[in-house]
């Protein structure tokens, strides 16, 4: 009986193990990945480069993907920075915020209509960005 039960004890801690640690191990894989995060209604991430860069990085990403410019944007004497722009049925949103003097915070959106976002595309989107550095 004893045994059984130090079995089980065994089996139980290994398990309570098992889920930080593969937290952890996503967490690194994100880390590996340019630090790409789902939010709420999209993606966002910290690249390197600043505001101006990052901008023309992302304009030059749009324009790869069929991304029709809609309008931008720029505020606070060039920290903060947007473009919108259309493809298909989705409206794609890329704000631009320095962070310090070589990191720009970015955030995409891929909207299809006022309650559904689609967060793939615009993972795909930024992931594009931080790759053209």
């Amino acid at each position: 009986m004893r045994r059984t039960s130090t079995r089980w004890a065994a089996l139980a801690v290994a398990a309570a193990l098992a889920g930080p640690v593969a937290g952890c191990v996503a967490a690194a894989a994100a880390g590996a990945a340019g630090g790409v995060y789902a939010t709420t209604r999209g993606a966002e991430a910290l690249v390197s480069g600043s505001v101006e860069q990052v901008a023309a990085r992302a304009e030059t990403v749009m324009k790869e993907m069929n991304i029709a410019p809609a309008g931008e944007k720029t505020e606070t004497a060039g920290d903060k920075h947007e473009l919108k722009g259309k493809v298909g049925d989705l409206d794609i949103t890329i704000q631009m915020e320095r962070s310090d003097s070589s990191t720009t915070k970015v955030e995409v959106y891929a909207r299809k209509n006022l309650a559904e976002w689609d967060k793939d595309y615009a993972r795909n989107v930024l992931e594009r960005i931080v790759k053209a550095e």
